[in-house]
């Protein structure tokens, strides 16, 4: 018998046969993960809705235990149910229902029920209760509230056919979370991948190699209706020196031109390449919209030139967007996730005066706006990628100390941050950057986190 159950049931804006093929699509585990959580599969054996379809998970969710997860999926009932147990792992039983509630013809109802055993006994049900009990809640919370995101934001082009996309940097922050997105949302994904790292198993979707700094060979991208572009050197690994501002230039400007000449000769769709907010500069308290001009720096000299080596797609008549993005919120990396330790140690600090204003955006609304972008026809040009409510960094800093109950009273200088960081502090954590995705708000697109705080808490499982 088990020591105890969960269940959340939550209405979901779609009827219940589509529900499951969400569920059952490549991707759906990855997509579910709460970014908090960390949960990796490493093995896949057969497929959703085989008599024996088993996933091996490293994890280290659920408070304190940890370790390997092997789950085995049976009992599916096509557009209603399907169940999963544990076979090895942290618990001593687990036993988890998945069922898809029709209501009407355009809404169902998504309930989760878990039955489980802790292990160790009275004594894992003394220690152990209460966190399980709080992680299954704010997981399951997170879950639902995504899948339902899913749900509406594919079914706003519900009439438009599904894509091939090819996807580059999809290993890195925004492209681990994109893929599983467009899988689930029955698009089919071809990676773009330089080196090793292929998983043992097929994880839906198609592998090819390519050389960044090389013209694509010919018939890359055939049968390839749209292009992500993501794939470029991280600004905020090592000092900045002349060398390394060179990497980052080159690393964005010449695989970005090889690529949109490759998108314009196969005449694709579209051709979606990210760029960054820090093509405004540091602008103190100006509203930047996308016709707002380029500032003066290092950034804004790279935006420039990232988004005008789009332009082989742009002037072959492909329509191509340059996706403006801002301070992207997730635990799993970034501004956010190099903030978190000294965060949660009570070391949580205002950076210079604090007046400087931060264009967050969720990792989720990044995956929504790039969505957006692939799927939308009218939307050209510039995108900046942020929340439609930036704040400054004294309020984002009270905000974090708040959602994780921690003080956050620290203040580093300006000169002390020049220190630590050189140039990059000047160019990014003290620049000002009031920027609004006035194209996004204009052309439908719904963000699902506006306001800063509840943001936080929905990333961090708050």
């Amino acid at each position: 018998m088990p020591d105890a159950t969960f269940t959340l049931r939550s209405a979901m804006p779609a009827p219940a046969d589509e529900l499951y093929a969400w569920h059952a699509r490549p991707g759906a585990f990855r997509r579910l993960q709460p970014p908090w959580e960390a949960a990796e599969v490493t093995d896949a054996r057969g497929r959703f809705g085989d008599e024996k379809y088993t996933l091996t998970l490293r994890t280290t969710v659920l408070g304190p235990f940890k370790g390997t997860w092997v789950a085995e999926a049976f009992g599916f009932r096509p557009g209603r149910q399907f169940e999963d147990r544990q076979l090895k792992g942290p618990f001593a039983a687990w036993h988890h229902t998945h069922r898809f509630i029709p209501d009407g013809p355009d809404r169902s109802f998504l309930e989760d029920h878990i039955a489980y055993r802790l292990p160790l006994g009275a004594v894992g049900r003394l220690f152990g209760s209460g966190t399980v009990r709080r992680r299954l809640a704010a997981m399951f919370t997170y879950r639902h509230a995504l899948t339902a995101s899913d749900l509406r934001r594919h079914a706003g082009f519900r009439d438009t056919p599904r894509m091939t996309v090819a996807v580059t940097g999809s290993r890195g922050l925004v492209g681990s979370e994109l893929v599983p997105f467009l899988l689930t949302g029955g698009h089919r994904v071809v990676r773009l991948v330089t080196g090793a790292g292929r998983p043992p198993f097929d994880d839906g979707t198609r592998w090819v190699t390519w050389d960044p700094t090389s013209p694509l060979p010919p018939g890359t991208l055939d049968g390839v209706d749209a292009v992500v572009h993501l794939a470029g050197d991280n600004v905020a690994a090592g000092r900045w020196s002349a060398a390394k501002k060179r990497k980052i230039l080159e690393s964005r400007t010449v695989p970005t031109r090889h690529l949109a000449a490759a998108a314009a000769a196969a005449r694709v769709r579209a051709f979606v390449s990210a760029s960054a907010v820090g093509f405004y500069g540091d602008r103190g308290d100006e509203v930047l919209a996308e016709d707002a001009p380029p500032g003066t720096g290092f950034f804004p000299e790279v935006g420039r030139a990232w988004e005008d080596a789009t332009g082989p797609a742009r002037d072959a008549g492909v329509r191509t967007v340059n996706l403006r993005i801002g301070v992207v919120l997730t635990p799993r990396g970034g501004a956010l996730g190099k903030q978190l330790p000294a965060f949660r140690a009570g070391a949580g600090a205002v950076l210079g005066s604090g007046r400087q204003w931060v264009p967050w955006v969720t990792i989720g609304d990044v995956v929504g706006a790039a969505h957006h972008a692939l799927m939308a026809d009218g939307l050209a040009g510039p995108v900046n990628v942020c929340a439609p409510n930036p704040v400054t960094n004294r309020e984002f800093t009270k905000a974090l100390g708040r959602v994780l109950r921690r003080p956050a009273f620290l203040w580093l200088p300006r000169v002390a941050l020049r220190v630590m960081f050189g140039e990059l502090a000047d160019a990014a954590l003290l620049a000002s950057m009031r920027a609004v995705p006035r194209k996004l708000l204009g052309g439908g697109f719904a963000f699902d986190h506006g306001e800063l705080e509840p943001a936080l808490r929905f990333v961090l499982g708050r």
